[in-house]
């Protein structure tokens, strides 16, 4: 599957930048969607960059978080809207590298929109309750091989679902699906919520999502998917655990807009979000939760969401997990 790829923005924004259409965006506020619900790492990464962007754009940023079919739904407000840049997505891993993967009738492809960046990328965690008697991946799979756990995700075929069933798959669990429980829960936050009171045993989700539960001392992180240690997470990296290929599991947060958005609006965007994301604070608040920013240009944000489908595709067929329904 290939996303549909933007020019190069600065030469096209020194082309375009006295165009009456440029010139005049934006009039009005722009809706920001936010596919998750309060609490998960798209709507941390949203709410974190809400200030440095609106004062980038110079304009009124309305934060809208439309929930539902894990990340589904929202997108399909931004695929359905009008593409004038009034509307746009913080587009995430889960939406748009898992849902393509693992649904068969989703309403949208990726070509259904146009990416204007990446700009953040974080490791996942797997934690568990400090009081499950659980203190490493060795007990988390030897757990489940003998009596069976489960893990709680923020919906049917999101990222968090099938990261932990990836994370199970590569520390060889056979069946995974049969041997651990899926909890789905309505969002990031109330999925680290379900291990916290015990409804499930453990998660595997975006660092930055769980950084204030660890911090609090909450939730004990297992193992992160990265190849060094991740600052305030005193847990082994997956390298580290010889499971090099877990790297590939890590979530991303972009914007994008619908499929048409004119040149001159995804070149503003380019620009925005450049200097958004250099902003001193922001970086400095989600480094601290273990994210990593960087900007992506379109091309590379494409090649970058390109590869992450094609790896959690590849699991899905496997495990024979792609829901039909």
């Amino acid at each position: 599957m290939r996303l549909k790829t933007l020019g190069a923005l600065c030469a096209m924004s020194l082309g375009l930048a006295a165009t009456p259409a440029l010139a005049e965006y934006p009039e009005r506020p722009i809706n920001m969607v936010i596919p998750y619900g309060a609490g998960g790492a798209t709507d941390i990464s949203a709410r974190t960059i809400a200030e440095p962007l609106g004062n980038a754009v110079g304009g009124t940023l309305v934060m809208s978080n439309i929930t539902g079919a894990g990340g589904a739904t929202g997108s399909v407000a931004v695929q359905n809207a009008k593409p004038d840049g009034y509307t746009m997505l913080f587009a995430r891993v889960g939406s748009h590298s898992v849902n393509p993967a693992m649904k068969a009738t989703l309403p949208y492809t990726l070509d259904d929109f146009r990416f204007v960046t990446v700009y953040e990328i974080n490791p996942v965690a797997c934690a568990v309750r400090p009081d499950s008697g659980i203190e490493s991946m060795e007990d988390l799979v030897s757990l489940t091989e003998s009596e069976g756990t489960s893990y709680s995700s923020s919906g049917v075929g999101s990222m968090l679902h099938l990261a932990a069933v990836f994370v199970l798959d590569e520390f060889g669990i056979k069946d995974p699906l049969e041997k651990a429980t899926h909890i789905p829960q309505k969002g990031g936050g109330a999925a680290a919520t379900a291990v916290l009171n015990g409804t499930a045993t453990f998660l595997c989700t975006n660092s930055s999502a769980l950084a204030s539960f660890v911090a609090n001392g909450q939730l004990k992180p297992l193992m992160v998917t990265t190849d060094e240690p991740v600052p305030g997470f005193d847990a082994p990296s997956a390298s580290s655990l010889g499971k090099p290929d877990l790297r590939q599991l890590v979530g991303w947060t972009g914007i994008a807009g619908p499929d048409g958005l004119p040149d001159e609006v995804a070149a503003k965007w380019g620009e925005w979000m450049a200097e958004a994301a250099a902003n001193e604070k922001f970086v400095e608040q989600m480094t601290a939760r273990g994210s990593v920013i960087e900007v992506m240009s379109p091309e590379e944000a494409n090649d970058f969401i390109e590869t992450q489908y094609n790896t959690f595709r590849a699991l899905v067929d496997k495990l024979g997990m792609r829901i039909e329904g």
